[in-house]
């Protein structure tokens, strides 16, 4: 938890504790926001000039890049979920209050690549609080020098 944070109840709590985490860590960092429903990316149904939702509120998303390695982007979702892209693997669906954990984990160096013979391939693993991981498949064409480097 950042500063305490243990729910992140916003797009904009979120973004803050992101912030927290690469200072924390020494790493750049660029967030560009998008707000309103003809703005965020899984709306794209709304027409046009229309910036609220039916239920009348403005949703915010923000996308967030990290310098450094590994190579990772955060795309916030006003759904309270988040896009994680790791050196090219995508991580879909992850709870927004997991993000700032998920990040740790990466940038602690506890995550990892686990190689499978049959069926041959790779997994990106990430532990989380709580003995949970996140796992994701790697596709070979993706498996960079960083990813590499963690096979197991």
């Amino acid at each position: 938890m950042i500063d305490g944070m243990d729910h992140l109840p916003s797009t904009e709590a979120a973004v803050t504790a992101l912030r927290g985490l690469a200072h924390l860590y020494e790493r750049e960092i660029e967030v560009t926001h998008d707000i309103g429903a003809d703005q965020t990316s899984r709306r794209t149904a709304a027409g046009v000039g229309v910036t609220t939702d039916t239920d009348g509120s403005l949703p915010h998303e923000a996308y967030i890049e990290f310098g450094g390695l590994p190579r990772v982007s955060v795309r916030l979702y006003p759904e309270d979920d988040a896009l994680i892209d790791v050196e090219g693997v995508e991580c879909p669906d992850i709870p927004r209050d997991d993000v700032p954990a998920f990040l740790r984990s990466l940038f602690d160096g506890l995550a990892y690549v686990r190689a499978r013979r049959f069926p041959p391939g790779y997994w990106l693993i990430v532990p989380l609080p709580g003995d949970r991981t996140h796992k994701e498949l790697v596709p070979l064409i993706l498996l960079t020098p960083w990813l590499s480097a963690r096979v197991r």
